[in-house]
Formats: structure tokens, sequence, C-alpha cells
């Protein structure tokens, strides 16, 4: 199995993740290499993909800055471990759950679910851009459908992530987290 360690590093994405640990927003090495190894530029189509705000998407919706990236991963880390399962609700561009995997070492299953079937779509692409081994090989799997619902054919899961605000936490996303 191709370790993610092995991918280049565009020195862009370098930059943006070394201001991030400057500032301490990314304490972690683990943070800081799943970042290092997740080219944010394969996941907008901004010219503005290496700054630390969020960026236009299309369908009204954006790809989140990356120190709120770092934030939701330092915050889970312990639940992104090798062998372990996530569900990013809301996976838009497909950043995150890309960033979970290589959290993960590439060596859980990072599922992604978006209920948008035009970002659904572009976020496909974007992981196929330089991440199609990781559906290819189950690691991370791309669903089309409401997250409220989460997607309960692999759970449990370990740690749910939810890149949207709601007015109560939905119950079939609560039965699907483990213990």
């Amino acid at each position: 199995m191709k370790k993610f360690t092995n991918l280049l590093v565009n020195q862009q994405m370098k930059k943006l993740v070394d201001a991030l640990k400057f500032e301490n927003v990314i304490k972690s090495e683990e943070v800081y290499n799943a970042m290092l190894y997740t080219d944010r530029g394969d996941f907008t189509e901004s010219k503005y993909a290496y700054m630390d705000s969020p960026q236009y998407i299309d369908y009204n919706a954006t790809i989140s800055a990356p120190h709120m990236h770092a934030y939701a991963m330092e915050y889970l880390k312990e639940y992104l471990k090798p062998g372990k399962k996530c569900l990013d609700v809301g996976s838009g561009s497909g950043y995150l759950t890309v960033a979970f995997s290589r959290l993960m070492k590439d060596e859980g299953i990072s599922v992604g679910i978006e209920h948008i079937p035009g970002l659904y779509e572009f976020g496909k692409k974007n992981i196929e851009k330089n991440n199609k081994e990781l559906l290819k090989d189950g690691r991370l799997v791309l669903i089309e459908g409401d997250g409220r619902l989460g997607y309960e054919k692999l759970a449990p899961y370990d740690c749910i992530h939810v890149g949207a605000a709601a007015d109560k936490i939905p119950q079939d996303l609560i039965n699907q987290l483990a213990p």
C-alpha cells in the first residue's frame, strides 16, 4: 500500500501549513502532516487556494478556511487513528474527508456524505485528481445523500464531523456513533 508520505508536497501548501503551526493553530505533528499532504489546491478552483480564508466552490458553498480544518482535526485527532472510521457530513469539496483519511494514516475509512448532487460530483472529481487510490481501495467512501441520516451501512463511526449548523443533533447520527 502506498503511504501518503510518498506524495509530493506543494510548496505553497507547506507555507500555509507552516504559518498555521507558527500561529499555534496546528499543535500536533499528526495534523501538520495530514494537512501538508492534502493539497488544498486540488479542492478549489480559486487562485487563492493557499490563503487562510474560505473560498467559494459554487452551489452557494465554500471550502472552509484552513485554520477551521486544523481546529477540527486537532479536536478530533484522538478519534482519527489508524483503523478507525469517521463520517464527514457535508463533505463538499472533499478536502476534509481526505485530510481525515491522512490523519488516520490512510489506514481507516473516511466517509463523506454530501446532499447537493453537483457538489458531490465536484468533491469526487477533486479527490480523483491525486487521491483516487483512496476511493479505489475503499479507504475513502463518498455518498450522495442526506447527511442528517448519516450512512448506516458503514456505522458505527468513531467520530462524526458535521460541517454545518443545525437546530438539534439528528438522532440518526447519534445512533451511528460508536460508544
